[in-house]
């Protein structure tokens, strides 16, 4: 083979390349706009489902698309197209409706129309106490080897859905509110670890979350690593990284 010949079966090779590149970016670009998005827990709010250092998928699709489901909130329609709404229970990523830029990740508890109080750290929905059961302790260990009991108890929502919760604190700051009526095309959402959330019970800090500033439902974690570790630090995954919880699917 000539010399020309080699530099441009050479050319055609890189040119091969990039476009391969190219098109895997795209795809990548495609999926995460309107898929599946990459979104990682850096509070405790979520605890014991999620942990900080946890990383999830969440599907952009579940509730249909608004301009809070693009990147930088690109203003292309009003509302939701292909909308369906969230049941009650579903883990979902929005943003805050102070300021419409903050993700924020919390259950959804109160359907628009419901009536939403908690009494001595018990939820009531329309005036009927949530079934909460007293399970095992969730227990932490610090850097130091402390171990850290807390009282977890299992919450079952009126549609059967059924998850963990924490309490902290007896009759804590959030344990006793008023009555909350959720508007029309509004959500109300809690943190399953309850005296440590700052959610829809706080109204100057969360409040109502519309439903354009949904951006999608947690499907599954993908990777999980210790709070005190770094995601960068490959060499300590062998002894940071939360094994167990990979592929674990949100509930």
């Amino acid at each position: 083979m000539s010399v020309e010949a080699e530099k441009a079966e050479a050319r055609s090779s890189l040119k091969d390349t990039v476009r391969v590149i190219i098109h895997a970016l795209i795809l990548a670009l495609l999926v995460r706009v309107f898929l599946f998005q990459p979104f990682n827990i850096p509070s405790g709010s979520m605890i014991p489902t999620l942990l900080i250092g946890d990383y999830l998928f969440v599907s952009k699709y579940s509730y249909g698309y608004s301009k809070y489901s693009f990147p930088f909130g690109l203003n292309l329609f009003n509302g939701r197209i292909w909308a369906k709404g969230p049941d009650r229970g579903d883990v979902i990523v929005f943003k805050l409706p102070r300021d419409n830029e903050t993700d924020y990740i919390k259950r959804v508890i109160g359907l628009p129309g419901d009536e939403i109080q908690m009494i001595h750290g018990v939820l009531n929905i329309n005036g009927k106490p949530v079934p909460k059961v007293k399970i095992d302790d969730f227990v932490t260990t610090d850097a130091s080897g402390r171990e850290r009991h807390m009282a977890r108890y299992q919450e079952t929502l009126p549609n059967g859905v059924s998850y963990p919760v924490l309490d902290l604190v007896d009759d804590g700051f959030g344990d006793n509110t008023e009555v909350y009526k959720v508007p029309e095309g509004h959500f109300f959402m809690m943190g399953d670890n309850r005296d440590n959330s700052t959610d829809s019970r706080f109204l100057s800090e969360v409040g109502f979350v519309p439903f354009e500033n949904l951006v999608g439902k947690a499907q599954i974690i993908f990777f999980s690593i210790d709070e005190e570790s770094s995601f960068w630090q490959v060499w300590d995954w062998p002894k940071s990284v939360r094994w167990s919880r990979i592929f674990h699917v949100v509930h």
